[in-house]
């Protein structure tokens, strides 16, 4: 009987001490209670398509960049030029098993507004453009704004200086050029930046502006911009994606200068088209390659802020001229100098550039008309 009572006694305090270590402390979890050495995921939906060796595109290299620094898994999904595609594409990845869901532009602003409440616990990164968070719930989006107008201010003041020097391909015409996609608050953002970057170098300087009202007409664009050069330009500023290629075109056939945008646009013509390369002085880089990255390694950590958005400029590398080879060599050394001084104004917060943004459409178009040769 005693025998028995003190296996049964046994059994209970195995049981027992079985019961306490499954309830013991556990180890501390990672980003969202999940193992760190998992495979995080992300995909990125473009509002068109790959190829405009521009903004689409520098997303493409930051989709890139998280696979190869980060072991990320990525997929890149283009969803073409018909917004009727665009909102279907979004709810489907949303039922996927995706860690971040990113996409940006002002393109899919409306889209992300009606798909991210009902999916709660999915994670959207919104690049260029803001959810409406006064609007509903967007505590699961984090939206990347870029100061474009500060990296537009340095192009603004470089083609002020090529305009008024003896560089072989200037005119003595205090005349640049501006080649914009849309009328719309973003591309009016590059040119309140670029006017009052030039004015600050000449306050006389006159910029003609003209707007493509497309992103993928090319052939558009390079008409615009053949009329600008014809007109007296010496130098051109483009921010029209695909189309702005036309603006390199127009600057190959009439032999005179032009500034790229959002990628580095003469070293993708390195190769291909050396002529063309050597006449883009510089590009204005947004970076989106670099925000997505720092967008994914702050996830990863658990520091990214959803449910705000967050505005990236100089002083975080998110905009910039592009220092290259051509730059180096075509631009004299004096400008490089001054425009490293503006860089560093801005960074400090001594020069501060106006935005679109803040100033509204009739005072930008005031601004327009005022340098309108």
């Amino acid at each position: 009987m005693n025998r028995r009572f003190l296996v049964v006694m046994l059994v209970a305090v195995l049981l027992a001490s079985a019961v306490l270590v499954g309830c013991g402390p556990k180890e501390p979890a990672a980003q969202n209670g999940e193992d760190k050495e998992r495979q995080y995921k992300a995909v990125l939906l473009l509002a068109g398509n790959l190829g405009d060796m521009s903004f689409l595109d520098s997303a493409n290299r930051g989709m890139q960049m998280i696979k190869e620094e980060l072991g990320w898994e990525v997929k890149v999904i283009e969803m073409g030029t018909d917004p009727s595609a665009w909102e279907p594409t979004l709810t489907d990845v949303s039922t996927q098993d995706w860690d971040l869901i990113i996409t940006g532009t002002f393109n899919m602003q409306t889209q992300i507004e009606e798909v991210a409440p009902r999916f709660p616990d999915k994670k959207y990164v919104l690049f260029d453009v803001s959810v409406d968070y006064e609007k509903g719930d967007y505590s699961n989006v984090y939206s990347i704004l870029y100061r474009q107008n500060e990296g537009s201010y340095l192009a603004g003041a470089l083609a002020a200086m090529v305009t008024t020097s003896d560089m072989p391909r200037a005119n003595p015409e205090k005349l640049i050029g501006f080649l914009g996609g849309m009328d719309a608050p973003v591309i009016n953002d590059f040119l309140v930046g670029y006017i009052e970057g030039a004015k600050s170098i000449d306050p006389e300087i006159k910029v003609a502006v003209s707007y493509v009202e497309s992103y993928s007409d090319p052939a558009k664009g390079k008409e615009m911009c053949l009329a600008q050069y014809d007109m007296g330009v010496d130098i051109g500023f483009n921010v029209a994606g695909g189309s702005g290629l036309g603006q390199l075109d127009a600057a190959k056939e009439r032999g005179l200068y032009a500034i790229g945008v959002d990628s580095d646009q003469a070293m993708l013509f390195k190769d291909s088209d050396p002529e063309k390369a050597e006449l883009v002085l510089t590009s204005m880089l947004k970076r989106v390659d670099n925000s997505l990255l720092r967008a994914a390694k702050l996830f990863q950590e658990g520091k990214l802020e959803f449910g705000k958005a967050e505005s990236l400029g100089l002083k975080e590398d998110a905009v910039g001229l592009a220092i290259n080879e051509f730059y180096e060599r075509n631009v004299p050394e004096e400008m490089r100098v001054k425009l490293q001084e503006i860089a560093d104004k801005i960074k400090s917060g001594e020069i501060q550039v106006p935005s679109a943004f803040e100033m509204g459409p009739d005072a930008v178009k005031q601004l327009r008309d005022s340098v309108a040769p």
